[in-house]
């Protein structure tokens, strides 16, 4: 089934309904991702550090899911750019094991084995959309995510500038490029689909990551 963000951008083309669904369900539509308690309040740095194990848990693992997409994806079009992608994911992979080991022990918080299960669930979904063999879908994984990790450099920058670690700029931010690739990628509806599908989902488990560091937080503020 299409997307209901995909359904409201009717008449669109692939790329621009992943533009729009990333903005509209990513971390970007977040508010707790640019939020003062998270990057400028007292507990920032403990805030910031608990970000940096959380997304490290979803993405800081090899093989990631830029590299399950590049594996799965046999769209042409997109050889290239996911080419691109492993090679930068290599990169952002580094900096969060050097962000994890300069912030230190995951923040202690109550609950905290509900929270790890809950980010563990969001990991092996995010496995599943990017090993995909539905024709589009391991792609549309891969392109969200380099879509909202425009909005979560800027957050592991902050945690960087705060814990004396070199963050490099992150090289796969340009919508227009992500949405050429969509664009030349989703040569069929069914793949148009199923690229559509793989980026929701991604931007869904993006968002619920938000939802639970926030949780997080209001959980370690409340003792």
């Amino acid at each position: 089934m299409a997307s209901t963000q995909a359904s409201k951008a009717d008449g669109a083309c692939a790329g621009q309904m992943l533009l729009t669904c990333v903005a509209e369900r990513g971390s970007a539509a977040h508010p707790y991702a640019a939020s003062e308690a998270l990057l400028k309040s007292a507990h920032a740095a403990r805030n910031l550090a608990d970000a940096v194990h959380l997304i490290c848990t979803l993405h800081g693992r090899h093989p990631g899911a830029v590299d399950h997409a590049a594996n799965r994806s046999v769209e042409v079009a997109a050889r290239q750019w996911l080419k691109e992608a492993v090679e930068e994911f290599t990169d952002q992979r580094a900096l969060l094991a050097r962000l994890a080991v300069a912030a230190g022990p995951i923040p202690s918080t109550p609950g905290a084995g509900d929270y790890q299960a809950t980010v563990l669930g969001q990991r092996h979904a995010i496995e599943m959309l990017a090993q995909s063999e539905r024709s589009g879908c391991a792609l549309g994984a891969a392109l969200a995510l380099a879509l909202d990790w425009a909005t979560i450099h800027p957050i592991l920058a902050a945690a960087a500038a705060r814990f004396g670690v070199e963050a490099a700029p992150y090289a796969l931010g340009d919508a227009e490029v992500l949405r050429g690739v969509a664009d030349e990628a989703a040569a069929t509806p069914s793949v148009q689909r199923a690229l559509l599908f793989g980026a929701e989902q991604i931007a869904v488990q993006h968002h619920g990551l938000w939802d639970l560091l926030e949780a997080r937080q209001e959980a370690r503020d409340a003792t």
